[in-house]
């Protein structure tokens, strides 16, 4: 069985592995560790089980008592074991892309939520708001007109898009003080895949049964 290590955080590097498996009625365990475990984590690279964390950071997965890392790798083997990934190439390719964007845009935004000075963190999220968060979204709303379908990839849901479905409803969730929620309203294919995501009934249930609420 797949066991995945996180936090009690709905994040999209987490949630994509969480909800693939859900949508397909893999079995895997979903252990959540503490905030104080999670920065014991980072600085000892070893969880509260003892077991080593290649990389110092989370999400990781254990299959046959190995534990691995990095977002891209763990969100594919979760993919493949829910069928939610694909056996050809190019379209494999073309997952991955997403899934890489989706850190991208990770990386752009986390170092605004790390700033300590006040000025420079509300400087930084009117880039991230006016010029950044925009450029990229208008990528991925071309990937989408190129591909000529409601999904990122083979007309079908895929980790792609439950990565972005994820990594869309934080950006939007008004928590990101500046970000306003109204950030991806501008480009409707984008858009139309968070609340296809959203509305799927296998992650309705998730949602409400893991966290009483939609996320």
């Amino acid at each position: 069985m797949i066991k995945i290590y996180y936090s009690h955080t709905p994040f999209w590097r987490a949630e994509v592995l969480r909800v693939s498996l859900y949508i397909s009625e893999t079995p895997f365990e979903d252990i959540r560790i503490t905030r104080d475990e999670f920065i014991t984590m980072i600085k000892t690279g070893f969880l509260p089980n003892g077991k080593k964390v290649p990389f110092h950071q989370l999400p990781v997965i254990e299959v046959d008592n190995k534990i691995i890392g990095q977002t891209g790798a763990i969100a594919r083997y979760c993919g493949k074991a829910s069928n939610l990934y694909s056996n050809d190439d190019l379209h494999a390719a073309k997952i991955d892309q997403i899934i890489d964007a989706a850190t991208d845009i990770t990386n752009i935004v986390s170092p605004t939520i790390r700033e300590k000075d006040e000025q420079k963190k509300i400087a930084d999220r009117l880039i991230l708001k006016n010029k950044l968060l925009p450029r990229w979204f208008k990528y991925l709303e071309d990937l989408l007109s190129e591909e000529n379908s409601e999904w990122f990839v083979e007309n079908k849901m895929t980790i792609a898009d439950i990565a972005m479905w994820r990594l869309i409803g934080w950006l939007k969730s008004g928590i990101i003080d500046g970000i306003p929620t109204s950030i991806v309203d501008d480009f409707p294919k984008l858009k139309n895949i968070h609340h296809k995501v959203h509305n799927h009934p296998k992650v309705q249930e998730w949602m409400l049964k893991t966290y009483g609420k939609e996320i």
